[in-house]
């Protein structure tokens, strides 16, 4: 599963490609590795239907019966637990550079990026989010380990493509490409949008970096 990824274009680019008027970022440094339980930026539809774009907390609770545990990626979407989530209200965008898979390879397990070319276009991952108090963050954001309330997103995976298969046979992020892939993944009723987890076209991404933790490495 995808547990790693980059976003470096630049956040003047990212309002102006994902058309976001209300940016509540801040400064947004380029994040070259992007982990889960960190914080990350997403854009969705806010209540007065403007997009906005916020930083939110990487990894929704999975079932209760699995312990709660964050969970990064999700492909089940007929699960009840996920179904809520699918609305348009908590779909959201996920902007992205490029994204990680490990390599089985030994002793050590590879990094392997993956983009929509050489150059790191802009593209997202077809996310949801949710807000849910609790326990969150690292010992150092979090010292005392107190409960708070926390915005969470994931985003969803399907069957990976020819490119991603070799790497990581079992799934890859569903990417989004397009204005109108974005539209529709934000406000289309969820039957429509949900058409949309599938795998890009082996043609539209490539292999772009080896070896490092982040892209791009210093």
């Amino acid at each position: 599963m995808c547990n790693l990824y980059s976003l470096v274009t630049p956040q003047a680019e990212i309002r102006a490609s994902f058309g976001v008027p209300v940016d509540r970022t801040g400064n947004l440094p380029p994040l070259p590795g992007i982990f889960p339980d960190q914080r990350a930026p997403i854009v969705r539809v806010a209540e007065d239907g403007e997009r906005v774009m916020e930083m939110f907390r990487w990894g929704i609770p999975g079932p209760k019966q699995f312990g709660e545990h964050p969970v990064t990626n999700v492909r089940n979407v007929k699960s009840p637990h996920w179904r809520p989530w699918l609305k348009p209200e908590y779909r959201c965008l996920v902007p992205v550079s490029s994204f990680s898979e490990y390599a089985d390879t030994k002793p050590k397990k590879t990094p392997t990026w993956f983009a929509l070319d050489e150059d790191r276009p802009l593209f997202a991952f077809a996310g949801i989010w949710r807000p849910w108090t609790g326990v969150r963050g690292t010992k150092a954001e979090n010292p005392d380990r107190v409960g708070e309330e926390h915005r969470l997103f994931s985003f969803l995976t399907c069957e990976a493509n020819g490119v991603v298969g070799p790497i990581h046979p079992k799934a890859m992020p569903v990417l989004l490409t397009t204005p109108e892939e974005w539209s529709t993944w934000l406000a289309a009723p969820t039957e429509i949008a949900l058409e949309l987890q599938r795998p890009l076209p082996d043609a539209m991404v490539r292999i772009v970096a080896t070896g490092s933790r982040r892209d791009p490495a210093e």
